[in-house]
């Protein structure tokens, strides 16, 4: 009675929906990603001996290395989703510019992401590898940037939105809530954003950011991306 309680329970079913997208995995696998990076410079940084750390950095290194196979073809997606922006109709100007950019900064990161994978994964050395990424990086750090920049200005919009609202009204008050519930979801997204800015920031030398700060900062973005496809397979 009990077991049939846990495995026909709504949570099990919605973790099922949850693992059954190639997302909702690799969302899972960052964060965990992520927090052993964070974690290894830590546990370094307080003179751990390496057996400690260990553990840890091939934590990293290797569900790092499963991430980038789950992400193959995934640049076809964000080519689409370029062209599919670019012909918007009545899309404001501003946000159809970056969602332009965005896309087609994902696509150049994941391209050029894909190619290096067999030189990461030690199955045939390319000695371009380094170079490839570090182009890879750049064309994520231009998407996230034109996804942080459309943050700010739909945030922006959102405010003279909300100024032309008679709260005091019934349509008002529901407009408000809509708003409130906008502006969260943007918020949310902009944080995700300047947090995942500091992993092609550093990479790039951009910014002197340790592996500490570099760990933590995405492990947050991958708490965000968890959470936010957790609600969505709910």
């Amino acid at each position: 009675m009990v077991a049939d309680a846990v495995i026909y329970h709504p949570t099990v079913a919605h973790y099922l929906r949850f693992v059954a997208t190639t997302v909702g995995r690799d969302k899972l696998l960052r964060t965990i990603q992520y927090f052993s990076r964070f974690y290894a410079w830590y546990l370094f940084r307080t003179n751990n001996p390496t057996r400690v750390i260990a553990p840890f950095e091939a934590i990293k290194k290797q569900f790092g290395l499963s991430r980038k196979v789950m992400r193959l073809g995934k640049n076809v997606e964000h080519f689409k989703a370029a062209a599919v922006a670019a012909d918007a109709k009545g899309m404001d100007p501003v946000l159809k510019y970056c969602a332009v950019g965005r896309q087609l900064g994902y696509a150049g990161y994941l391209t050029l992401d894909a190619v290096t994978y067999l030189d990461a994964a030690g199955i045939r050395p390319l000695a371009s590898a380094k170079r490839l990424q570090k182009e890879a990086y750049k064309f994520w750090f231009t998407g996230l940037v034109f996804n942080a920049v459309a943050g700010v200005y739909t945030l922006w919009l959102l405010r003279l939105r909300e100024q032309g609202i008679d709260k005091k009204e019934g349509e008002g008050a529901v407009e408000s809530k809509k708003l409130e519930r906008e502006r969260a979801t943007t918020n949310l997204q902009l944080v995700s954003d300047l947090c995942d800015l500091t992993v092609p920031s550093a990479a790039l030398g951009y910014a002197n950011l340790d592996d500490g700060i570099v760990g933590l900062a995405g492990t947050v973005s991958s708490l965000i991306g968890l959470y936010t496809t957790w609600k969505k397979t709910a």
